[in-house]
């Protein structure tokens, strides 16, 4: 059996394959229907599907390059029932012929629903520009 840090570790680094591969609703059984995430410039994102949204526009954009999210550690709660990621981020884009990245610091809170680890909410601070 997989220990729990470990699960949510390779959680993750299936999330990243996917948005390497563009691949919006493939990211749809990694995160829970209320699911809230607040994107590194700060806006508010309401819900799984308007996060699968927001995440099939910046794949649509022109330019776009990617997410990368390391993940840092991993702190479970005593019940094994929730997961606190850290980590580092980075968004890429392409501008005028140039490269663009973003990055900075995340926190992802993960929830282990029906036996599966799936993401309850996500605070990315852009910290570099």
């Amino acid at each position: 059996m997989t220990a729990p840090d470990d699960a949510v570790r390779a959680r993750r680094k299936l999330t990243n394959k996917l948005i390497a591969a563009k691949d919006a609703a493939r990211l749809r059984p990694f995160f829970h229907p209320e699911m809230n995430l607040i994107a590194g410039d700060g806006g508010l994102i309401v819900g799984a599907e308007a996060v699968l949204q927001a995440f099939a526009a910046s794949f649509a954009a022109p330019g776009f390059g990617g997410y990368v999210r390391t993940t840092d550690s991993v702190t479970l709660d005593q019940a094994g029932e929730r997961a606190a990621e850290r980590g580092r981020w980075v968004g890429t884009w392409r501008e005028d012929a140039a490269e663009v990245r973003h990055a900075g610091d995340y926190l992802a809170v993960w929830r282990k629903v029906t036996g599966q680890w799936v993401l309850e909410s996500e605070l990315y601070v852009t910290l570099e520009r």
